[in-house]
């Protein structure tokens, strides 16, 4: 059986079976619960969707040039370098996305001492060319809370205030990143005790 794969919602009338590919962006500040909503969204849809970890990816570039150990690291890197792998880690990922539907797992700014660094600058996200952007929320003292009880991660110490304002610039970021690629934005409230109810929501949003 032959195969067309449609891009940008380009419909194949040829008589062919279309497989339509597309790209999900997921994103949200560190102990918002991206990752966790997206798990377990993710479940039934296993077969549709294959989940990449932009810093991950980012990572695996920046442990081969030797440049980190720890992936906590990575945001104290000078922009210059974060610049360049992002680069490297966007050519890898958009050559995947080819093949199949590509859920990005991202933040969309990223914290430094001189100032937020945009996660999908505009020569990522030019070449991701998402169709969705999904961007998971919780109240700032909820994500301090969940910071503090992770011992796994190695954070900087923040206040509330720091939180609402890191999330005011993630929501104007990915406004910014739907602009430049039409791209739809999405807002999932992730509270505590009611991750069900986020993760469901995010199920409906993929299956569109």
């Amino acid at each position: 059986m032959r195969f067309i794969r449609c891009f940008d919602g380009l419909w194949a009338n040829l008589g062919f079976e279309v497989v339509f590919v597309k790209v999900v962006i997921v994103t949200g500040t560190p102990g918002a619960g991206k990752t966790t909503v997206l798990n377990g969204a993710i479940e039934k849809l296993k077969d549709r969707y294959e989940i990449i970890n932009y810093g991950d990816e980012m990572f695996r570039i920046a442990s081969e040039r030797k440049l980190v150990q720890h992936r906590d690291e990575m945001r104290k890197l000078s922009p210059e370098v974060q610049k360049d792998i992002q680069k490297l880690a966007a050519e890898s990922i958009a050559e995947r996305s080819k093949e199949i539907s590509v859920i990005v797992d991202t933040h969309s700014t990223i914290k430094t001492p001189k100032g937020y660094l945009p996660g999908l600058p505009i020569w990522v996200i030019e070449k991701l060319n998402p169709d969705q952007i999904i961007l998971v929320e919780a109240d700032p003292d909820e994500i301090i809370i969940r910071r503090l009880k992770d011992a796994t991660r190695e954070r900087d110490a923040e206040y509330i205030k720091d939180v609402e304002e890191h999330q005011l610039i993630n929501r104007a970021t990915a406004m910014a990143y739907a602009i430049q690629t039409g791209a739809t934005v999405k807002l999932i409230k992730n509270h505590d005790g009611k991750l069900e109810e986020a993760v469901e929501e995010m199920e409906e949003v993929l299956r569109d």
